[in-house]
């Protein structure tokens, strides 16, 4: 079917053609879409500040749909019922990794001058989006080197015992959460996010817990996190 995605990039972009950019991958939550990050999130507003007060090095963002369809091969709850077993079901994110993996990093890195390389690609993703970015990163750590989720859940070290080649190549794991979301005991998927964050630290991972002051599961933790 025929897609969409909004590319950011930095101010001199189109100045010195010879110059290649780091990419992060950049997810949107349940119910958006990608006009979520470049109207809500300020994407744009937030990396021109960080780079022009000097805080970031210019890179690109590319921000696609990951609107996900039920599995095939998981039997649909009726309209009404709570799903049963693990939520999300097994297999609700491979409709989405197949399109990231197989057309859209190949369709930026034909497009853009990026460094088209694992140490030089990241994904992160709010709720959903993180969601998401938890289980492709995870499952493709040859791909990406830096990790960010956003009020998603989190990486705990049972998924860096099954997913080998994790440890060795991520160079950073962000996780972040409004202040609010944390006095709420329904901390998302993957158990507690900062008691995972601190394992994933003693083992050796290099690993950062933020959290947004005084908000909740809202477009300004997001966007504090972004930054």
């Amino acid at each position: 079917s025929m897609r969409r995605c909004f590319v950011y990039t930095p101010p001199d972009y189109d100045k010195d053609i010879t110059k290649r950019y780091p990419v992060l991958y950049l997810q949107h939550g349940g119910g958006e879409d990608e006009t979520g990050w470049p109207n809500q999130g300020k994407t744009n507003l937030i990396m021109d500040n960080l780079i022009a007060d000097g805080k970031a090095r210019p890179f690109i963002i590319v921000m696609d749909n990951g609107t996900w369809r039920w599995p095939e091969n998981v039997p649909r709850p009726r309209q009404g019922e709570r799903p049963a077993g693990a939520w999300p079901p097994k297999g609700w994110t491979d409709g989405f990794m197949k399109t990231l993996v197989q057309d859209i990093i190949p369709m930026i890195d034909t497009n853009y001058r990026t460094l088209a390389d694992q140490p030089h690609r990241a994904m992160a993703g709010l709720s959903m989006g993180g969601m998401q970015t938890r289980a492709i990163t995870l499952a493709h750590p040859d791909l990406f080197s830096h990790v960010g989720i956003f009020s998603g859940g989190s990486i705990s070290p049972e998924d860096i015992d099954n997913a080998p080649g994790f440890k060795e190549k991520i160079k950073l794991v962000f996780i972040s959460y409004g202040s609010r979301e944390l006095e709420n005991p329904r901390r998302g998927f993957g158990g507690d996010p900062r008691a995972n964050t601190d394992a994933l630290k003693e083992a050796g991972i290099n690993t950062h817990f933020y959290v947004s002051p005084l908000t909740a599961h809202e477009w300004q933790s997001w966007r504090r996190s972004l930054h």
